[in-house]
């Protein structure tokens, strides 16, 4: 189990990684707005996880454990910002800065909860397909959702 600070270096790799191609300790330091000695410590203790190969001065990549945990920790922030934004009505900035704060701390049987919830009050899809944010299972739904709003 790795740290809710580690899980933020994870998610920046890989958003650095779909906008950029590649990921760089500059630029993870930069989007962190953290040092660079902070970022090589976080990445040491991501490939003892084995959830990135990197190499000093070399490249960093996400393994596919690392992937799979980027994409559970973007989903759980999507479902949070939904229920916030479009369920309570919050300002697109106010849901975006507490969604960051509450995915943080939110266990998966709360976002699985959670997700369900969402779904239904808005109607999307049923959920009934036991929806688990460690599956694959109606992931496309959140996506969905964010575009069609």
């Amino acid at each position: 189990m790795i740290t809710k600070a580690l899980e933020e270096y994870i998610k920046t790799m890989y958003v650095l990684k779909k906008q950029n191609g590649n990921i760089r300790v500059t630029d993870i330091a930069n989007k962190m707005d953290c040092t660079k000695p902070s970022v090589n410590k976080a990445l040491n203790n991501l490939k003892e996880e084995k959830l990135i190969n990197y190499e000093t001065y070399g490249t960093i990549e996400l393994t596919e454990e690392g992937e799979n945990l980027a994409k559970k920790i973007l989903e759980a922030y999507d479902i949070v910002y939904l229920f916030l934004k479009e369920v309570l009505n919050l300002e697109e900035e106010q849901a975006h800065k507490e969604a960051e704060k509450i995915k943080t701390v939110i266990t998966d049987e709360t976002v699985n909860k959670l997700a369900r919830y969402v779904h239904d009050v808005l109607e999307l899809t049923n959920l009934n397909c036991n929806y688990d944010i460690n599956q694959e299972r109606c992931r496309s739904c959140v996506k969905r959702t964010s575009t069609k709003k």
